[in-house]
């Protein structure tokens, strides 16, 4: 193929999926008009969408007119995102590629699913969003103007930022999508530096060149200067206005229209991009220079496929990846989707049939990668966007090694082998939907089930002939005497009219009237659910002999139990394909890519009207944080899920940013170069912002300052007005007289000043539905009123938020299914067995030296280091037994259980001695781990006098953990190393100090060398490693060359007497210091400081490479 046709054949291509995009979007299938839009927007896909709805809005004026109002009503939670009337931007499927036929087939299948699931019908959802999209715009009405938005607390205290918490950022109207991007952004560190550390071209001294520099660089100076105040300012919250106003005059659009994140994410990323690209054309060293906006967040692909039946390959960049969620239940899902486009078979077949389609396969990913999720789909009914709310699950870790080109084979035979599973399964599944659907009516019942009533039919007694003659009319049920009257046939009573059938008739005797009432007492059918004694229970056969029933129970018995095997035994394959199908991904050599979940960008709404927040993983808290405007807070997984996977509610996740978990610089913290210490605060800033970040506290100081000074000297104006109140008041009024109280000094409590009314409309945390309440907020509750004596925050750092109890909650709420189906017990295996492949998912896994994940659970230290099986076991149902459990029904349904299998566990089934030792042994290396973190905490803030005893104790506790096995303890190599740097270091402290000839400074050298040094020599002789007998000999050399140097008398006495001591070279230990006290620690705490510790070791490692 020639070079000229290869172009051709990729420029048709790019038509062709501008024609498909163009259809899908807007609906429109006229070929002519759709070229029409093209050829008039000169190929640009958002200007043809434009150009086609403005051409449909015209015929419904009134319609648009109303919907156009409706859209414009400034709001808080419900922002207009755009409307057809008035945008030149609309971006409702992102870079979508799929063609029509394709997205109606998806949307037929989704729409079968979602009946299949949930029973509600393509009309009656239509009628929610209709009715959810009505409540939204009466919401949106009923809000305050744009110009009340976001009003400020007068005072300055409720706007000072808390110790070190995140900083939120001001909606200054419908800005929610800028706070949602850029928090995601600037919590990934590497990225903050860059911008923090921009400085603009030094040789463009004058105006800028050309629009894009004029726009660009002053946006990157507003952009560094919001950063800074986010890193270093004392506010809770700080002003993007400047920043925002340079973006709203690129998007043309008005004040109160809200932007699109993903149309905001590109155009901000493209600005990075030229900025970066200026200033690394000024600095480059090579032909190519090297943009680092480029490098972090693009990648390649590789697009293979067939062309009316010709192959090729084209590589391409992308940035953030569109993918649909219209039909599909989790990410890999839409990635599979994604990766495959059109017919593909003839790719890898030797055949070279006409069929057209392509595969994806990408070569190099970006560190941080992003994922659009197109949530959004044109009506073209009702002539504007629709969300898509179907429920689309993600992982929080995703291994994308299946969709790279170097797996290609690899991927293809498992792609088959999965699609050959998955026919095999859908065969299972409809066999099982005839055992479980058995009937040819319009209401089928389960078929064992059936041969049950069927049995139940034949064994029960016949009573009678006819189900009518054992109603004794002379001897009621009530048991009242023949003279009574019968009670009125159902004809009769069906022809009386209310006041007959109420007892008002005349006729019978006040007896027989009495009696009928007596007997309607007796029985009453539609509010008595039990049937007289003397009714029979069920009908029954009304002539079987003996013979026959024996018979017919035998076969029914049999056919049933063949019924219940085959059910089983189906339901078993399908488990087990399921098993294979889930699993067909798993092995490691398809687990070399992980990206981590960094950020999900929420959107809660309708598609012309919604509010945005991010959920952002803070990697050195181990949680995650929810960033809505102004309010930072903690979050949990559980809220990310109920917020994003969509489904339930109107809010879902719109954009995914997943980093590479091989690539910890994106969220390291700086170090000092000289120190080795974490660089934060305005330690982290340049010298210009952090003169701008100081100007900034001092002006909310000085505002802090006026306040309190106000304050005063209202106070003491009040305590006169209120004096003087009183003493008018004792001399008009008498001593008997009662007092009149005085409203300024007591105020009724309805009084109060009200609560801005822009906060009680958002929902709090904890103002949702019961069903939506997170567990462990539940819990915390609960345990609270146990115990009054803790509060909640010590409950929630302490047993109920360990991670081994989050990890039994996560189990626990993933088995709500079988637990609403099969009970306490089936959901207590289920949520025991999702426990215990997580935890062995963990000590399989290869981490890096800050992930320990033997510090977190107990049962992964157990597993790595071979513990017994009923050792594990055990172990586990403690934790499903443990009394924190007991917060809600469910929950405690299963504690319960666990703790009635902890019942039956017989003595002699588990050695308890055994299973002490083995917690005693883990009890251990905690401490140790405690020992070492405080000791490598101390030296690394130079604090060696202290950091010496917690090194020695770590190291000789470790090595008594390493004798049971290569797992029961930490890096021998590494506390040996820094055992001996500390006593290096130490020995040159006191040198200097005895080379001053100071008489304080020398004693106090020569006692850290006797109480310290000198003690722990021989336990680096016991060690004989060649790296500790050459510490001892540096340390002896250093004061063997004092000798024959000139000094004081008093000095060389001292010498004398110290260096016996020095030089001996026994390995006995004569004295030595008790262990040091090392304070009690939460698991999570304990966890946090390992990490932050070895990423500081791993750093200065680095540095000294």
């Amino acid at each position: 193929m020639t070079v000229e046709q290869n172009v051709l054949q990729h420029s048709q291509k790019h038509q062709q999926t501008l024609l498909n995009q163009l259809r899908e979007v807007t609906g429109t299938t006229d070929i002519q008009l759709l070229q029409q839009a093209l050829q008039a927007s000169n190929g640009d896909l958002a200007e043809a969408v434009t150009y086609l709805t403005e051409k449909n809005a015209k015929v419904p004026q009134q319609d648009e007119t109303t919907y156009y109002q409706t859209s414009q009503v400034p709001s808080d939670k419900y922002i207009s995102v755009g409307s057809q009337a008035d945008s030149n931007v609309i971006d409702l499927t992102g870079d979508d590629k799929d063609d029509l036929q394709r997205a109606i087939a998806l949307s037929l299948a989704e729409s079968n699913r979602a009946f299949r699931e949930t029973g509600i019908t393509d009309e009656e959802q239509t009628i929610s969003r209709v009715l959810e999209a009505s409540i939204a715009e009466n919401k949106a009405s009923l809000k305050r103007t744009h110009t009340e938005v976001w009003s400020d607390s007068p005072n300055p205290h409720d706007r000072k930022r808390i110790d070190n918490c995140p900083v939120g950022l001001k909606n200054v109207g419908n800005t929610c999508w800028f706070s949602a991007v850029i928090q995601s952004l600037f919590n990934l560190l590497e990225f903050q530096r860059l911008v923090l550390n921009y400085s603009p071209p030094t040789k463009i001294h004058d105006l800028p060149r050309n629009q894009k520099e004029h726009r660009n660089l002053p946006f990157m100076q507003e952009l560094r200067n919001l950063f800074s105040l986010m890193v270093g300012s004392r506010r809770k919250y700080v002003d993007p206005s400047r920043a925002v106003e340079i973006l709203k005059d690129a998007f043309k659009s008005s004040e109160l229209q809200q932007q699109d994140v993903s149309e905001f994410t590109h155009k901000l990323l493209d600005w990075l991009e030229d900025a970066f690209k200026i200033k690394a054309e000024e600095d480059r060293e090579e032909d190519k220079p090297k943009n680092p906006m480029v490098e972090l967040f693009y990648g390649r692909f590789l697009a293979v496929g067939v062309l009316e039946g010709k192959k090729f390959e084209n590589t391409e960049l992308f940035g953030q990846y569109p993918l649909q969620v219209n039909g599909f239940k989790d990410l890999h899902e839409c990635l599979e989707a994604a990766m495959i486009e059109g017919e593909i078979e003839s790719l890898h077949s030797a055949e070279n049939s006409a069929k057209s389609g392509q595969e994806h396969w990408f070569t190099e990913l970006p560190p941080v990668l992003t994922f659009e999720l197109s949530r959004f789909e044109f009506n073209q009914a009702l002539g504007r966007p629709e969300k898509i709310h179907n429920k689309l699950e993600f992982p929080s870790m995703l291994y994308m090694d299946r969709y790279m080109d170097r797996n290609r084979e690899i991927t293809r035979i498992k792609r088959e082998e999965i699609r050959r599973l998955k026919e095999h399964l859908t065969l299972l599944q409809q066999r099982l939907e005839r055992y479980l659907s058995y009937g040819s009516g319009p209401k089928r019942f389960p078929l064992a089930d059936v041969l049950q009533y069927a049995m139940e039919f034949a064994s029960s007694k016949p009573v009678c002939t006819s189900p009518v003659e054992d109603i004794d009319s002379s001897t009621p049920p009530g048991g009242v005497t023949a003279q009574q009257q019968p009670p009125p046939s159902l004809a009769e009573q069906d022809s009386s009219t209310p006041s007959e059938s109420s007892g008002s008739v005349s006729g019978p005797s006040p007896t027989a009237t009495a009696a009928q009432q007596q007997r309607a007492t007796i029985h009453k059918p539609f509010t008595q659910s039990r049937l007289p004694p003397d009714l029979p229970m069920h009908p029954a056969p009304r002539h079987i002999t003996e013979e026959e029933l024996r018979v017919l129970e035998g076969c029914l018995h049999r056919w049933r139990s063949e019924v219940e095997y085959d059910t089983r035994d189906l339901q078993g394959s399908i488990t087990r394909l399921h098993r294979t199908i889930e699993l067909m991904y798993s092995d490691k050599a398809m687990m070399q890519v992980p990206y981590r979940l960094h950020a999900v960008l929420v959107h809660e709404g309708q598609a012309n009207a919604g509010h945005y927040w991010a959920y952002i993983y803070d990697p050195h808290q181990r949680c995650w944080m929810k960033y809505n405007d102004i309010s930072v807070t903690k979050s949990s997984w559980e809220e990310l899920v109920r917020d994003s996977f969509g489904g339930y509610r109107n809010a879902s996740a719109y954009c995914l940013m997943y980093i590479n978990d091989k690539k910890p610089f994106l969220i390291e913290e700086e170090f000092d170069k000289e120190t080795g210490q974490i660089l934060s605060g305005m330690d982290k800033l340049p010298p210009d912002l952090k003169q701008y970040v100081k100007e900034d506290n001092e002006l909310l100081a000085k505002e802090i300052e006026e306040w309190d000074a106000f304050q005063a000297r209202k106070a003491q104006h009040d305590k006169f007005t209120l004096a003087a109140t009183a003493a008018a008041s004792s001399t008009s009024t008498s001593s008997s007289s009662p007092q009149p109280m005085s409203i300024e000094c007591s105020p009724p409590d309805n009084t109060a000043p009200q609560q801005d009314p822009e906060y009680m409309e958002q929902p709090s945390p904890t103002n949702y539905s019961k069903h939506l309440q997170e567990d462990t907020e539940r819990a915390i509750s609960r345990v609270a009123a146990e115990q009054e004596e803790r509060s909640p925050e010590a409950l929630l750092n302490g047993a109920m938020m360990t991670p081994n109890m989050q990890g039994v909650i996560m189990a626990i709420g993933k088995s709500s299914r079988v637990f609403e189906k099969n009970g306490p017990e089936a959901a207590f295996f289920k949520a025991l067995k999702l426990e215990y492949a997580r935890l062995l998912r963990f000590a399989q896994e290869d981490t890096l030296p800050e992930n320990d994940y033997r510090l977190q659970h107990v049962i992964v230290y157990f597993i790595q280091n071979q513990a017994p099986k009923k050792i594990l076991e055990r172990t586990l149902l403690t934790q499903f037994a443990d009394r924190n459990l007991a917060f809600d029904e469910r929950c405690k349904s299963i504690m319960h259980v666990a703790r009635t299998k902890l019942d039956l566990i017989k003595p002699e089934e588990v050695n308890m001695d055994e299973y002490e030792t083995w917690h005693q042994d883990y009890r251990n290396f905690r401490e140790t781990t405690s020992f070492m973190i405080t000791g490598l905490e101390l030296f690394h803030k130079t604090n060696y006098v202290e950091a010496l005893m917690y090194l020695i104790y770590s190291f000789q506790y470790n090595k008594e953990l390493l004798t049971k096995g290569l797992y029961r303890g930490h890096d021998e190599e590494l506390l040996g190393h820094y055992r001996r740097d500390c006593l290096l270091k130490l020995n040159e402290q006191a040198a200097v100090m005895f080379e001053s000839a100071e008489e304080p400074e020398v004693t106090t050298g020569l006692g850290i060398m006797n109480e310290l040094v000198v003690p722990c020599i021989p336990l680096l002789l016991v060690d004989d490693t060649d790296k500790d007998l050459l510490a001892v000999e540096d340390m002896r050399n250093r004061w063997c060359s004092y000798l024959g140097q000139e000094m004081e008398p008093n000095l060389q006495e001292k010498l004398t007497d110290f260096l016996p001591k020095l030089l001996d070279c026994s390995t006995e230990i004569k004295s030595f210091h008790d262990p040091p006290k090392v304070p009690a620690c939460s698991t999570l705490e304990l966890c946090e400081r390992f990490s932050r510790i070895m990423s500081v070791i791993r750093k200065v490692a680095a540095q000294a490479r």
